[in-house]
């Protein structure tokens, strides 16, 4: 475990903004007309059910993120609501996002929209998803459809989450189809807009796992190739290069972003002994944060330094970064160190704008309630919001822009042991958490 009580103090630049981001599906409860609501029983997830019921309090979650200081909120708009049934809109749903909206800004808080986030309308899905060119038409109709209702209040804007997820030669097609989507929502939006406009990329920061091992160096390569590196290719240059796939140009694709928005976590293990490419940690750096086992089992700081210097050319949003575990304090270290790290990229020269802590609340993790990323815990019957110790933690780094040694030594009077299992004092322990009884398969990230 790294010493965060030896960290010099760090301090931000002027101007750096500061706050936590959700997803709709994750939040919101009752998605009924998703595609995802009707797959969850065949991947025998466990149900999102209401989630958090935020369609319905997304008020007290505008109180909550003015509370805890935060000066900006990315959410995503949920396509299956504002478009249950293919063709015909939804006017109370889109009232809900502009109402959304036009809160945190006149609240003084930056909305960042994100218009995808992982979940896209049943309808969608049976006539082809994002497996066809042609479905982009339903898409562009969406996206021309719902910018301009929002583009008075929008600060930023994410076309796209995470669609780079996963090394898979045969993901070639769809990440195309999906990257000509971002495209199209980049140009879209800025015929409304004058807002910035990314898409969130999920940086996977990839090693051998047999550092000198040659076969393991090309899977390393090759794995950041189909994460990382294809995606960044065709922004600065309008080239889709993917392995067995015949390259593309696209000058629509050249220079589509505004800025570079990464989510970044953690690394992972290239290893070319496994059909996937992938291999098991170091057993010495694996942390059991949660009771289950989770894709998230070790801090790795110096990714974020490492992410963040490959984009160097355009400014920078973290536009995810957190941690899942049961025992708070270990959200207090992992927040220190990668804003640390953050600082660091900074002063080798990244332009990095701000941070969006994962997440606001703990949530419905694609598949399971266990993996608990909340800074504020969610009680899973009254759906009572509970900040947690990090949460005021972060609040007290926004309001002094940085922090050091005697903030961190107030919310974390010792270093957490690695104990697997280990159950948090009750000092830090927060009322309200997600009940054993929610956890079940968990779903990776990427």
């Amino acid at each position: 475990m790294y010493d965060v009580f030896s960290l010099p103090p760090i301090e931000f630049p002027k101007d750096f903004i500061w706050g936590s981001a959700t997803a709709a599906y994750q939040i919101e409860g009752d998605n009924v007309d998703a595609a995802l609501w009707a797959k969850e029983e065949e991947y025998k997830w466990a149900r999102s059910g209401k989630a958090c019921n935020s369609y319905a309090l997304y008020k007290q979650d505008i109180d909550l993120v003015k509370q805890l200081g935060h000066q900006a909120y990315r959410f995503s708009i949920n396509w299956s609501r504002i478009e249950p049934v293919e063709g015909q809109w939804n006017p109370e749903a889109v009232e809900h996002y502009v109402d959304l909206c036009r809160r945190l800004h006149e609240n003084g808080i930056k909305p960042i929209v994100t218009l995808y986030h992982g979940e896209h309308p049943l309808w969608f899905e049976v006539m082809g998803g994002w497996k066809k060119l042609d479905m982009l038409k339903y898409w562009a109709r969406f996206v021309q459809y719902m910018a301009p209702k929002l583009a008075e209040y929008v600060d930023s804007w994410v076309v796209l989450n995470e669609f780079n997820g996963g090394c898979h030669v045969e993901s070639g097609p769809r990440k195309y189809v999906m990257l000509k989507a971002h495209a199209m929502g980049y140009h879209i939006i800025k015929q409304y807009s004058q807002a910035p406009v990314s898409s969130a990329h999920a940086f996977i920061h990839w090693q051998p796992r047999r550092h000198h091992d040659k076969l393991d160096q090309i899977a390393c390569g090759l794995d950041d190739w189909m994460q990382n590196e294809f995606f960044f290719h065709a922004i600065r240059t309008g080239e889709f290069v993917y392995p067995f796939f015949d390259a593309k140009y696209d000058a629509e694709i050249k220079g589509s972003v505004d800025f570079w928005a990464v989510n970044q976590y953690t690394r992972h293990m290239a290893d070319a002994r496994t059909a996937k490419l992938e291999g098991a940690r170091y057993t010495h750096k694996k942390l059991r944060l949660i009771d289950t086992e989770f894709w998230f089992e070790e801090f790795f700081p110096e990714g974020t330094i490492s992410t963040l210097e490959r984009l160097a050319d355009k400014p920078v949003m973290v536009s995810e970064n957190g941690l899942a575990c049961n025992d708070d304090r270990f959200r207090i270290v992992y927040l220190a160190l990668h804003l640390c790290a953050i600082r660091e990229a900074i002063d080798r020269g990244v332009d990095v704008r701000g941070y969006l802590y994962w997440s606001l609340m703990d949530n419905w993790e694609w598949g399971s309630y266990a993996p608990r990323f909340g800074l504020c815990a969610v009680n899973p019957e009254t759906f009572e919001r509970t900040p947690r110790p990090s949460a005021w933690y972060f609040k007290q780094i926004i309001q002094q822009n940085g922090f050091n040694a005697q903030l961190t030594r107030q919310y974390l009077k010792e270093l957490p042991s690695l104990g697997c299992n280990e159950v948090p004092p009750a000092s830090t322990k927060a009322t309200g958490e997600m009940h054993d009884a929610f956890s079940g398969g968990v779903a990776r990230r990427d």
